[in-house]
Protein backbone atom coordinates (compact mmCIF):
# COMPACT_ATOMS: atom_id res chain seq x y z
CA UNK A 1 0.00 0.00 0.00
CA UNK A 2 1.40 3.79 -1.00
CA UNK A 3 1.06 6.67 1.11
CA UNK A 4 0.59 10.18 0.92
CA UNK A 5 1.52 10.40 -2.68
CA UNK A 6 -0.04 11.30 -5.95
CA UNK A 7 -1.50 8.38 -7.33
CA UNK A 8 -0.19 9.75 -10.89
CA UNK A 9 3.20 9.50 -9.86
CA UNK A 10 2.62 5.89 -9.33
CA UNK A 11 1.63 4.77 -12.63
CA UNK A 12 5.05 4.01 -14.36
CA UNK A 13 4.65 0.75 -14.94
CA UNK A 14 1.93 -1.07 -12.88
CA UNK A 15 1.67 -4.71 -12.43
CA UNK A 16 -1.62 -4.26 -10.79
CA UNK A 17 -4.67 -1.78 -11.53
CA UNK A 18 -4.17 1.03 -8.75
CA UNK A 19 -7.28 1.46 -6.57
CA UNK A 20 -7.67 4.97 -4.66
CA UNK A 21 -8.58 4.09 -1.05
CA UNK A 22 -10.77 7.33 0.07
CA UNK A 23 -10.97 7.01 3.97
CA UNK A 24 -13.88 9.63 4.53
CA UNK A 25 -13.99 11.79 7.95
CA UNK A 26 -15.77 9.64 10.29
CA UNK A 27 -12.64 6.75 9.40
CA UNK A 28 -9.78 9.14 9.46
CA UNK A 29 -10.55 10.84 13.02
CA UNK A 30 -12.83 8.19 14.38
CA UNK A 31 -12.38 4.85 13.76
CA UNK A 32 -9.07 4.44 10.92
CA UNK A 33 -8.92 0.63 11.69
CA UNK A 34 -11.82 0.46 9.01
CA UNK A 35 -9.30 2.15 6.91
CA UNK A 36 -6.61 -0.37 7.42
CA UNK A 37 -9.22 -3.27 6.70
CA UNK A 38 -10.63 -1.86 3.75
CA UNK A 39 -6.58 -1.85 2.08
CA UNK A 40 -6.14 -5.48 2.89
CA UNK A 41 -9.21 -6.26 1.36
CA UNK A 42 -9.00 -4.42 -1.81
CA UNK A 43 -5.16 -5.30 -1.75
CA UNK A 44 -6.55 -8.72 -1.24
CA UNK A 45 -8.71 -8.67 -4.56
CA UNK A 46 -5.57 -7.87 -6.26
CA UNK A 47 -5.51 -4.07 -6.31
CA UNK A 48 -2.37 -1.80 -5.24
CA UNK A 49 -3.75 0.57 -2.96
CA UNK A 50 -2.99 4.41 -3.07
CA UNK A 51 -4.25 7.06 -0.01
CA UNK A 52 -4.04 9.93 -2.05
CA UNK A 53 -2.81 13.02 0.59
CA UNK A 54 -5.11 15.53 -0.92
CA UNK A 55 -8.72 14.39 0.01
CA UNK A 56 -10.63 15.68 2.96
CA UNK A 57 -14.34 15.48 2.94
CA UNK A 58 -16.16 14.45 0.35
CA UNK A 59 -18.47 17.58 1.29
CA UNK A 60 -22.03 15.78 1.44
CA UNK A 61 -22.11 17.61 4.62
CA UNK A 62 -22.05 21.15 2.88
CA UNK A 63 -24.09 19.50 0.29
CA UNK A 64 -26.97 18.53 2.34
CA UNK A 65 -26.98 22.36 3.77
CA UNK A 66 -27.56 24.04 0.76
CA UNK A 67 -23.91 24.90 0.79
CA UNK A 68 -23.16 24.24 -2.88
CA UNK A 69 -19.77 26.55 -3.43
CA UNK A 70 -17.75 24.58 -0.65
CA UNK A 71 -19.66 21.21 -2.02
CA UNK A 72 -18.34 22.26 -5.21
CA UNK A 73 -14.92 23.05 -3.89
CA UNK A 74 -14.38 19.93 -2.01
CA UNK A 75 -15.37 18.04 -5.30
CA UNK A 76 -12.75 19.57 -7.51
CA UNK A 77 -10.01 18.89 -4.38
CA UNK A 78 -11.30 15.32 -4.57
CA UNK A 79 -11.36 14.69 -7.95
CA UNK A 80 -8.07 15.78 -8.64
CA UNK A 81 -6.52 14.24 -5.43
CA UNK A 82 -7.44 10.89 -7.18
CA UNK A 83 -5.92 11.43 -11.16
CA UNK A 84 -4.18 8.19 -11.85
CA UNK A 85 -6.05 5.50 -10.51
CA UNK A 86 -8.14 2.97 -11.91
CA UNK A 87 -10.64 2.92 -9.29
CA UNK A 88 -12.10 5.10 -5.87
CA UNK A 89 -13.22 2.90 -3.19
CA UNK A 90 -14.90 4.52 -0.17
CA UNK A 91 -15.59 2.38 2.64
CA UNK A 92 -18.84 3.84 3.06
CA UNK A 93 -21.90 3.79 0.70
CA UNK A 94 -22.70 7.80 1.80
CA UNK A 95 -19.83 8.65 0.61
CA UNK A 96 -19.11 7.00 -2.55
CA UNK A 97 -22.96 7.85 -2.81
CA UNK A 98 -21.57 11.60 -2.95
CA UNK A 99 -18.65 11.34 -5.09
CA UNK A 100 -20.46 8.59 -7.87
CA UNK A 101 -23.96 10.23 -8.41
CA UNK A 102 -23.58 14.07 -6.93
CA UNK A 103 -19.79 15.09 -8.13
CA UNK A 104 -20.82 15.54 -12.13
CA UNK A 105 -24.05 17.33 -11.37
CA UNK A 106 -22.11 19.59 -8.75
CA UNK A 107 -19.17 20.50 -11.37
CA UNK A 108 -21.46 20.17 -14.60
CA UNK A 109 -20.64 23.97 -15.41
CA UNK A 110 -17.20 23.75 -14.79
CA UNK A 111 -14.93 24.25 -17.65
CA UNK A 112 -11.83 22.58 -16.92
CA UNK A 113 -13.35 19.70 -14.72
CA UNK A 114 -17.17 18.86 -16.12
CA UNK A 115 -16.03 15.91 -17.74
CA UNK A 116 -13.23 14.46 -15.76
CA UNK A 117 -15.81 14.34 -13.08
CA UNK A 118 -17.82 11.99 -15.09
CA UNK A 119 -15.04 9.67 -15.63
CA UNK A 120 -14.03 10.08 -11.79
CA UNK A 121 -17.73 9.27 -10.60
CA UNK A 122 -17.44 6.28 -13.34
CA UNK A 123 -14.41 5.09 -11.01
CA UNK A 124 -16.10 5.39 -8.08
CA UNK A 125 -17.53 2.26 -5.59
CA UNK A 126 -18.41 1.31 -1.82
CA UNK A 127 -15.63 -0.93 -0.59
CA UNK A 128 -17.98 -4.47 -0.70
CA UNK A 129 -19.79 -3.90 -4.02
CA UNK A 130 -16.50 -3.02 -5.55
CA UNK A 131 -14.64 -6.62 -4.00
CA UNK A 132 -17.62 -8.62 -5.04
CA UNK A 133 -18.97 -6.90 -8.49
CA UNK A 134 -16.17 -5.05 -10.01
CA UNK A 135 -12.81 -7.74 -8.66
CA UNK A 136 -15.09 -11.07 -8.66
CA UNK A 137 -14.41 -11.63 -4.93
CA UNK A 138 -17.34 -14.54 -4.27
CA UNK A 139 -15.64 -15.77 -0.39
CA UNK A 140 -13.63 -14.31 1.72
CA UNK A 141 -9.61 -15.48 1.48
CA UNK A 142 -9.21 -17.83 4.36
CA UNK A 143 -5.71 -16.08 5.04
CA UNK A 144 -8.04 -13.09 6.21
CA UNK A 145 -10.61 -15.33 8.15
CA UNK A 146 -9.33 -15.18 12.31
CA UNK A 147 -11.19 -16.31 15.20
CA UNK A 148 -15.45 -16.87 15.62
CA UNK A 149 -17.36 -13.77 14.25
CA UNK A 150 -20.52 -15.73 16.08
CA UNK A 151 -23.74 -14.34 15.35
CA UNK A 152 -23.73 -11.22 13.70
CA UNK A 153 -27.17 -8.93 11.79
CA UNK A 154 -26.40 -6.64 9.43
CA UNK A 155 -28.20 -2.82 8.77
CA UNK A 156 -28.67 -1.75 5.12
CA UNK A 157 -27.19 2.06 4.89
CA UNK A 158 -29.47 4.09 3.38
CA UNK A 159 -27.00 5.56 0.90
CA UNK A 160 -25.30 2.26 -0.01
CA UNK A 161 -28.87 0.58 -0.27
CA UNK A 162 -30.69 2.67 -2.39
CA UNK A 163 -28.09 4.64 -4.54
CA UNK A 164 -25.80 2.09 -5.07
CA UNK A 165 -27.59 -1.07 -4.73
CA UNK A 166 -25.57 -2.51 -1.93
CA UNK A 167 -27.52 -5.41 -0.76
CA UNK A 168 -26.78 -8.90 -1.30
CA UNK A 169 -23.13 -8.38 -1.73
CA UNK A 170 -22.10 -7.98 1.83
CA UNK A 171 -24.05 -11.25 2.75
CA UNK A 172 -22.43 -13.15 0.31
CA UNK A 173 -18.74 -12.38 1.68
CA UNK A 174 -20.21 -12.26 4.89
CA UNK A 175 -21.74 -16.26 4.67
CA UNK A 176 -18.32 -17.02 3.44
CA UNK A 177 -17.10 -16.52 6.84
CA UNK A 178 -16.12 -19.48 8.53
CA UNK A 179 -18.21 -19.43 12.40
CA UNK A 180 -20.17 -16.81 11.43
CA UNK A 181 -23.89 -16.98 11.40
CA UNK A 182 -25.58 -14.37 9.72
CA UNK A 183 -29.12 -13.52 11.04
CA UNK A 184 -31.42 -10.85 9.75
CA UNK A 185 -33.38 -8.35 11.63
CA UNK A 186 -37.31 -6.95 11.27
CA UNK A 187 -36.59 -3.77 8.62
CA UNK A 188 -33.05 -4.11 7.72
CA UNK A 189 -33.45 -1.54 5.01
CA UNK A 190 -34.77 0.97 7.46
CA UNK A 191 -32.82 4.22 8.17
CA UNK A 192 -31.29 4.30 11.41
CA UNK A 193 -32.01 7.74 11.97
CA UNK A 194 -28.56 9.23 11.42
CA UNK A 195 -28.57 10.86 7.96
CA UNK A 196 -25.81 12.92 8.99
CA UNK A 197 -26.83 16.62 9.36
CA UNK A 198 -30.71 15.17 9.81
CA UNK A 199 -29.62 14.05 13.41
CA UNK A 200 -28.62 17.32 14.75
CA UNK A 201 -31.64 19.16 13.03
CA UNK A 202 -34.41 16.83 14.08
CA UNK A 203 -33.09 15.26 17.28
CA UNK A 204 -36.25 14.10 18.72
CA UNK A 205 -37.06 12.33 15.13
CA UNK A 206 -34.02 10.21 14.98
CA UNK A 207 -34.20 9.22 18.41
CA UNK A 208 -37.22 8.02 17.95
CA UNK A 209 -36.11 6.17 14.65
CA UNK A 210 -32.94 5.08 15.81
CA UNK A 211 -34.87 3.29 19.11
CA UNK A 212 -37.30 1.45 17.02
CA UNK A 213 -34.31 0.38 14.85
CA UNK A 214 -32.24 -1.14 17.98
CA UNK A 215 -35.41 -2.82 19.39
CA UNK A 216 -34.97 -4.94 15.98
CA UNK A 217 -31.47 -5.38 16.31
CA UNK A 218 -32.36 -6.64 20.05
CA UNK A 219 -34.99 -8.91 18.55
CA UNK A 220 -32.44 -10.64 15.91
CA UNK A 221 -30.46 -12.08 18.92
CA UNK A 222 -26.85 -11.09 17.52
CA UNK A 223 -23.72 -10.88 19.58
CA UNK A 224 -22.48 -7.93 16.98
CA UNK A 225 -24.24 -5.31 14.89
CA UNK A 226 -22.82 -4.90 11.25
CA UNK A 227 -22.88 -1.92 8.55
CA UNK A 228 -21.35 -0.44 6.34
CA UNK A 229 -21.20 3.11 7.05
CA UNK A 230 -19.50 4.66 10.11
CA UNK A 231 -22.15 7.07 11.00
CA UNK A 232 -24.81 4.69 10.98
CA UNK A 233 -22.55 2.63 13.21
CA UNK A 234 -21.90 5.43 16.04
CA UNK A 235 -25.58 6.55 16.07
CA UNK A 236 -26.94 2.78 16.65
CA UNK A 237 -23.73 1.29 18.73
CA UNK A 238 -24.33 4.51 20.99
CA UNK A 239 -28.36 4.09 21.38
CA UNK A 240 -27.40 -0.04 22.19
CA UNK A 241 -25.24 1.41 24.73
CA UNK A 242 -27.19 3.89 26.58
CA UNK A 243 -29.92 1.11 26.79
CA UNK A 244 -27.86 -1.39 28.21
CA UNK A 245 -27.87 -3.77 25.87
CA UNK A 246 -24.77 -5.83 25.37
CA UNK A 247 -24.20 -5.97 21.46
CA UNK A 248 -21.12 -5.03 20.07
CA UNK A 249 -20.84 -2.92 16.34
CA UNK A 250 -18.17 -3.12 14.04
CA UNK A 251 -17.83 -1.91 10.01
CA UNK A 252 -18.49 -5.08 8.10
CA UNK A 253 -14.86 -4.35 6.49
CA UNK A 254 -13.10 -5.09 10.04
CA UNK A 255 -15.36 -8.56 10.12
CA UNK A 256 -14.07 -9.40 6.16
CA UNK A 257 -10.51 -8.27 6.58
CA UNK A 258 -10.42 -10.88 10.17
CA UNK A 259 -9.54 -7.52 12.74
CA UNK A 260 -10.45 -9.20 16.06
CA UNK A 261 -8.03 -7.19 17.93
CA UNK A 262 -9.64 -4.06 17.52
CA UNK A 263 -12.69 -3.49 20.30
CA UNK A 264 -16.19 -2.81 19.47
CA UNK A 265 -17.59 0.73 18.32
CA UNK A 266 -17.88 2.52 21.48
CA UNK A 267 -16.57 -0.08 24.00
CA UNK A 268 -14.47 1.04 26.54
CA UNK A 269 -11.10 1.04 25.77
CA UNK A 270 -8.28 -1.06 28.08
CA UNK A 271 -4.90 -0.59 28.91
CA UNK A 272 -3.84 -2.58 26.16
CA UNK A 273 -5.98 -0.92 24.11
CA UNK A 274 -4.02 2.07 24.54
CA UNK A 275 -0.62 0.70 23.41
Amino acid sequence: MTGDQSPASRRSTPRRPLAGLFVTCLVDVVRPSIGFAAAKLIEAAGCEVTVPGGQTCCGQPAYNSGDRADARALARQTVIAFRGCDYVVAPSGSCAGMLKKHYPLLLADDPELAEEARRFAGRVHELVSFLVDVRGMTEVPAALQSGAPGRVTYHDSCSGLRELGVKQQPRQLLTSIKGLELVEMADSEICCGFGGTFSVKFPDISNAMVEKKTERIAAAGPTTLLAGDLGCLLNMAGKLAREGRDIGARHVAEVLAGDDSTPPIGAPMTDRDRG
